[in-house]
């Protein structure tokens, strides 16, 4: 059994993730997690809002690490968590005390192909370019969570996921990158979600 976190945004593996905890079944949910492994599971809600429950979520998910816990009394936590590996949900419980499912690893299947370096340091140079033109069009500096200039993990699946962390795409898009079962799924997915907003940064230039 797994305690679930369902939120409206998409954590990908090896991403932050602030929390501020006030809602009481969340509360017994960091009681329990923090007496336990530190680990629980979110996922994106497809419908519904985090507060008050009645929410249909998504069936892949994201299990999450918690890396401090700070009290604020009144009930009240904030956690510092950070996105672990991805989770498959095989089944919902009651949401008593709060929300919890079955779930299991689901690294990424086996592919014949091999997805080879150039792809990488092609999808790489189109986030880059692509970050510059938002910076220009919004005349602002960029949030240092989409710095390509910080050092990169080795490895694809870290190094696609940490890549698609910096994009900035809509939530459904970076669900796609976080599903899609293999590495070569998940590139065309980054690329796909890169033409997206592409696309939206043409259509306001002309």
């Amino acid at each position: 059994m797994t305690p679930m976190f369902p939120l409206q945004s998409v954590l990908l593996p090896g991403e932050p993730l602030p929390l501020r905890i006030f809602e009481p079944r969340y509360v017994a949910l960091v009681r329990d997690v923090m007496a336990a492994d530190r680990t629980f599971g979110t996922v994106l809600i497809a419908r519904g809002r985090e507060v008050g429950g009645g929410d249909v979520r998504h069936d892949v998910g994201t299990a999450v690490r918690v890396l401090d816990c700070e009290s604020l009394g009144a009930e009240r936590f904030a956690l510092r968590c950070e996105g672990a590996h991805r989770i498959r949900i095989n089944r919902w419980l009651d949401d008593d005390p709060y929300p919890r499912a079955e779930t299991e690893p689901w690294p990424d299947e086996l592919d014949e192909r091999v997805l080879p370096l150039s792809a990488l340091n092609e999808v790489q140079a189109r986030i880059e370019n692509l970050l510059r033109r938002v910076a220009t069009a919004q005349q602002v500096r960029l949030p240092r969570r989409w710095s390509i200039a910080t050092r990169l993990p080795s490895g694809a699946e870290k190094r696609l996921y940490a890549l698609a962390s910096r994009v900035p795409m809509g939530q459904a898009d970076r669900h796609a990158v976080l599903a899609a079962p293999t590495l070569e799924t998940r590139f065309h997915a980054l690329n796909e979600a890169v033409d997206t907003v592409t696309a939206m940064l043409d259509f306001r230039e002309v």
